[in-house]
């Protein structure tokens, strides 16, 4: 049997070696405040995910460490890797670099060949979901980053004085704590959640599901299942009921010819990493319109998990125009034919319309998005899930739909999917998390040193611990004035 530990542990003594070679974490300098008889922290992350780890580390690294991160989820099951992440293997290569912020000891790669060689990395094909969120563990270790589960964010309000107080719910009650500045790492659902069709709004939720809810799969053995959507999630989530003895899956698409080409992933590049966020808004628009557009294909693997049932269908070119409930069954009407079944999963997507989160109320109303005087019928079609997208600033914070309405937007952070109209895939997707999470940094960086000027500069002149202890040299001068009498 491998000894998986031993090699882990050299992994991670080569990681610790390679920080301290780049004096890292840096030491740290942000000054300590206290707000209400509590120290105010200076970065509270929602959200435990990739890119709330991320995130995190980056700051760390760079000796801004008075953080915390909160995740509504148990230890281990942050993200959607184990919970509704329902493929069997990640689309994104092995190889890629994905959160280990240059530190080459921090990649997938490092971490699987520690444990299983490199000979088994070369024998493997896609990641396994659960292998990646097992890496994600490890990561959050090795970084010893602060993450407390099982917390949720209720409520935040401007505290004054630069400040931002957070409602924290647990099994213990309610509490508030303080920050400087909030990162909204709420992953692919951004900051509305799923996007439900208004054909299922007033359907019984014993029918139907977004393909991002927990779903008890065992419940639909020997049922009728329908799925909306053509995307991966749509075809994971129909292999999974499949699986899960499902007596007929059908997929009704809206579509008329299943998309079959990636495109962003064609023109792949740094210069797309870190140039789409300085294109004029037209362009930026425009790209992610074409993207839309031509939609990304689900993965070949995974359409095949589906149709290698013989009980599964798909129908293209099949909208569903309603969804009636029939006793104890619902029917599903579409322009060809009346479907009868039993359930129905809507990977529909995600929306970006974030005014029905209670948590936000106190500041989605005030959060400038591209409707609000940025886009125009110029730039392409007026796609909701564009359109409602916030119009963000260079460190991912949210900029004010009305100039002095709600200050504190400067200090929200939206490292999440819904970023990517603005900053493109940085905070959402593992290609290019840690160009996105160094741009986080930076920002926030930028901004705590600026807001502490006077404290820095006060602190350059305090300071007095000589180099010099003055025996160093003998002063000539008196000689030189000798010698000129």
């Amino acid at each position: 049997m491998t000894d998986t530990r031993s090699g882990l542990s050299a992994l991670e003594a080569r990681l610790a070696k390679d920080l301290t070679l780049l004096e890292l974490p840096s030491k740290s300098w942000v000054p300590a405040q206290d707000h209400d008889g509590q120290r105010v922290r200076d970065v509270i992350f929602v959200g435990a995910g990739m890119c709330g780890l991320a995130g995190a580390a980056r700051l760390k690294l760079s000796g801004v460490d008075n953080i915390v991160l909160y995740d509504a989820a148990p230890k281990g099951l942050e993200g959607p890797w184990d919970t509704f992440a329902r493929m069997k293997t990640l689309r994104s290569p092995k190889t890629l670099a994905g959160p280990c912020l240059g530190l080459p000891a921090l990649t997938f790669r490092a971490w699987y060949e520690a444990q299983w060689g490199e000979d088994a990395f070369d024998a493997l094909g896609k990641i396994p979901k659960g292998m990646w969120m097992d890496y994600l563990r490890w990561y959050r270790d090795v970084l010893d980053l602060p993450v407390i589960n099982e917390t949720r964010v209720s409520d935040v309000q401007d505290a004054g004085g630069n400040l931002i107080a957070v409602t924290l719910t647990d099994a213990a009650g309610t509490r508030t704590e303080y920050c400087r500045h909030l990162v909204l790492a709420t992953g692919r659902s951004g900051l509305g959640g799923g996007a439900v069709p208004g054909f299922l709004s007033d359907v019984d939720r014993r029918f139907w599901a977004h393909s991002a809810d927990d779903i008890d799969f065992a419940a639909l053995k020997d049922k009728r299942v329908i799925v909306i959507g053509a995307g991966a999630s749509a075809m994971d989530n129909a292999a999974t009921a499949l699986e899960a003895g499902a007596a007929q899956l059908d997929m009704l698409i809206r579509r008329k010819e299943m998309p079959r080409v990636n495109k962003m992933t064609g023109i792949g590049s740094q210069g797309v990493v870190h140039g789409m966020r300085y294109l004029p808004d037209a362009w930026k628009y425009r790209f992610n319109d074409y993207v839309n557009s031509q939609q990304v294909p689900p993965p070949r693997s995974s359409t095949l998990r589906v149709t290698e049932h013989p009980n599964a269908r798909t129908f293209l070119g099949c909208p569903v125009e309603d969804v009636q409930e029939a006793g104890d069954h619902i029917v599903v009407k579409t322009p060809y034919a009346d479907f009868e079944s039993d359930f129905v999963i809507a990977a529909t997507g995600f929306r970006n319309d974030f005014t029905g989160r209670n948590e936000f109320s106190a500041f989605a109303p005030y959060i400038k998005t591209w409707k609000d005087g940025v886009y125009d019928a110029s730039m392409g079609k007026p796609i909701p899930f564009m359109t409602d997208a916030p119009y963000l600033g260079d460190a991912y914070e949210f900029l004010e739909k009305e100039p002095g309405s709600c200050p504190m937007l400067a200090r929200i952070h939206c490292f999440n999917d819904a970023a990517m109209l603005s900053h493109g895939k940085l905070s959402g997707d593992i290609p290019a998390i840690s160009a996105g999470a160094d741009r986080l940094m930076r920002g926030i960086v930028a901004e705590m040193f600026s807001a502490d000027v006077e404290t820095h500069y006060q602190g350059l002149q305090a300071y007095n611990v000589p180099e010099l202890q003055g025996d160093e040299w003998v002063d000539s001068t008196p000689t030189l004035m000798e010698t000129a009498k």
